[in-house]
């Protein structure tokens, strides 16, 4: 049980003076989501359709579609994305890449070693038809 609680949280760092640093891998799951969700081609991230339905409530999940392992100071991001129709995947998918990875490293000082991208959906506006 006490192996499952480290893995939900990362040591940053600190000193004996002042404390320690905690990073949950919630945390770094947000990041990850709000870097991806702004490259344009991005629609929304995918998720289970509980997330789905809890949206449509007004309940937003900024982790929905996201996947994070933190091991010994090294990040594993798995992302589930919606994409607009028009754009081209692969591109837009390493965008997203770079824009996550970018993101990650210079807000927590942790290193990334993969950003995986899974194509959910692609988002065709009915208001263009």
């Amino acid at each position: 049980m006490e192996k499952d609680t480290e893995r939900k949280s990362y040591t940053l760092g600190g000193d004996e003076e002042m404390g320690a640093v905690k990073l949950a891998d919630d945390v770094v799951a947000m990041i990850a989501s709000i870097a991806a969700t702004e490259v344009d081609g991005v629609s929304a991230m995918g998720g289970a359709i509980t997330n789905e339905i809890m949206n449509k409530v007004g309940v937003k999940s900024y982790t929905k579609g996201v996947k994070v392992d933190i091991i010994a100071g090294v990040v594993k991001v798995d992302l589930s994305v919606m994409m607009e129709y028009g754009y081209n995947i692969p591109a837009t998918s390493r965008k997203v890449q770079a824009r996550v990875k970018t993101q990650i490293e210079n807000m927590t000082g942790l290193k990334v070693s993969d950003v995986n991208i899974r194509i959910a959906a692609v988002d065709i506006k009915k208001d263009e038809q």
